[in-house]
């Protein structure tokens, strides 16, 4: 039996988070762990259930799995609210201006910059000698 899901893509740095959301009894996997255990910081879980409560949903009527890969914590925190917004944005389209206005659609461009020839990082120059 195949149960109808909403997926939604969400990427952030190095990160990136395939969320699938159906109904259910208020389960939240992520990586086949429970989200308390896998985000343990402090306002992290808070911060992902944003796109859910400018819906004006309620986390207990879903349940929500998660694939995410790569990058940090902070990284795949913001990429799991992401796809979790779009997902949102798929089951019920009426949403999008209520998650616009939390800015929970717009994705954060912000990557690591890349390292250039003969600098010691990105933009940090080597000492400058006279002699």
């Amino acid at each position: 039996m195949s149960v109808q899901y909403y997926e939604g893509i969400g990427r952030r740095k190095a990160s990136t988070a395939r969320v699938r959301i159906m109904s259910g009894d208020g389960r939240f996997i992520v990586n086949d762990k429970d989200a308390e255990i896998y985000f343990p910081r402090l306002g992290d879980l808070e911060s992902i259930i944003g796109p859910l409560s400018a819906a004006d949903q309620d986390r207990a009527t879903y349940d929500i799995t998660v694939l995410v890969k790569g990058g940090g914590v902070t990284g795949q925190t913001d990429a799991v609210k992401l796809g979790l917004a779009r997902a949102l944005v798929k089951m019920n389209p009426d949403w999008v201006s209520n998650m616009r206005k939390g800015g929970f659609l717009t994705r954060n461009a912000r990557v690591k910059e890349r390292k250039k020839p003969g600098l010691k990082g990105a933009r940090k120059a080597p000492t400058y000698t006279k002699r």
